[in-house]
């Protein structure tokens, strides 16, 4: 069934909302779960939202959702459950120094609309809510989000060798002093890579593992 993302800074009342939002869509019978920080960071939440997703329930993801990037996870998410979503924005709150960015929700992107903003204290919009997750269509599946056949022994086999190419190159560049905002270039790809911050050994091994993970539960129609 639906799923609710909430996104906003520090202080703005997300977990109020959360819990306000869940009181309501419960009292009309439907099981309703809030889905907070996970100990495994935005792999391990979004493992957790994709297995809360079911028929009836109602998922409402009051985490991580500071970056457009994963709220467009969560959005691709809903496309392959074949479920509807909204993002509430509740504003206000500040900038905390140990987070991260937050990218504020534009509803001219398709995995931020239908974009509900609730300010302060004011009420929430449940009848557009309610609306949006149980009257509407959900969004229709595209090649990225279709169920694929498993890639070939080859295509995997390359998979691992070219993301280890690249760790290499970050690893490499890092040695030689590149700094957070400078491009490395990586052998064989036409876009350089530019880092936010340095990154070691093991936390590239962790992405490198992550992303193979992904790929090999979303396959992609054909071999490279």
């Amino acid at each position: 069934m639906p799923l609710v993302v909430l996104c906003g800074l520090p202080g703005s009342g997300k977990s109020r909302r959360a819990e306000e939002l869940r009181g309501a869509l419960s009292a009309e019978e439907r099981p309703v779960h809030v889905v907070g920080e996970a100990a495994g960071g935005r792999a391990a939440l979004r493992a957790e939202v994709e297995r809360r997703l079911s028929r009836r329930d109602v998922v409402i993801v009051d985490a991580g959702n500071e970056l457009k990037s994963f709220r467009y996870e969560l959005y691709c998410v809903t496309k392959h459950a074949g479920t509807p979503h909204c993002l509430l924005h509740c504003s206000g709150g500040a900038p905390h120094p140990s987070a991260g960015p937050f990218e504020t929700p534009d509803s001219r992107n398709r995995w931020d609309r239908p974009l509900f903003t609730v300010h302060g204290q004011e009420p929430l919009p449940l009848a557009e809510i309610r609306a949006a997750l149980f009257e509407s269509r959900p969004p229709p599946p595209n090649q990225s989000t279709r169920s694929q056949p498993l890639q070939s022994a080859g295509f995997l086999h390359q998979l691992d060798r070219v993301t280890q190419e690249v760790l290499a190159a970050v690893l490499a560049a890092q040695r030689s002093g590149a700094q957070p905002g400078e491009l490395i270039q990586v052998a064989g790809a036409s876009e350089g890579l530019v880092l936010s911050r340095p990154l070691g050994m093991a936390e590239l091994s962790r992405l490198r593992r992550q992303f193979i993970s992904y790929t090999k539960m979303h396959p992609t129609s054909s071999d490279p």
